[in-house]
């Protein structure tokens, strides 16, 4: 904002408002599909074919939490971003709220760690 800044990749949530109140001009999102959040911001995708990557927040819990535990919290927080007030709210900050089970969010993981384990291989990173 101080006009130091040419480019920056940054989570729509954090950003959101002050693309809204043009202090920040957004030029692409870069998840495949548009933001409701920023519906006029096209997809990087529709420029750069099969660009897709995106910030996934989740709840986790220890390993050992007993299944019926661990299947509550799932339905109930579930059940809160169906909310349309919560739901609402969210998308308002630029955020889209996904539900799903606790194995899906676990396969999320699993395939968002191995994608990145490999975009880090191939960047020449090493482990120091």
């Amino acid at each position: 904002m101080a006009g130091q800044v040419q480019g920056m990749f940054d989570n729509v949530s954090s950003s959101f408002e002050l693309v809204r109140s043009a202090k920040l001009r957004a030029i692409g999102v870069t998840t495949k599909e548009r933001s409701d959040a920023l519906p006029d911001v096209p997809p990087i995708a529709d420029t750069l074919a099969g660009f897709e990557t995106s910030s996934v927040y989740g709840v986790g819990v220890p390993r050992g939490t007993p299944r019926d535990v661990i299947d509550l919290l799932n339905k109930e927080i579930n059940a809160a971003l169906e909310d349309p007030l919560i739901r609402r709210r969210l998308v308002e900050l630029g955020i889209a709220p996904l539900t799903g089970s606790a194995g899906q969010f676990g396969e999320l993981l699993t395939a968002e760690t191995e994608r990145w384990r490999k975009i880090v291989e191939r960047s020449g990173q090493r482990k120091e």
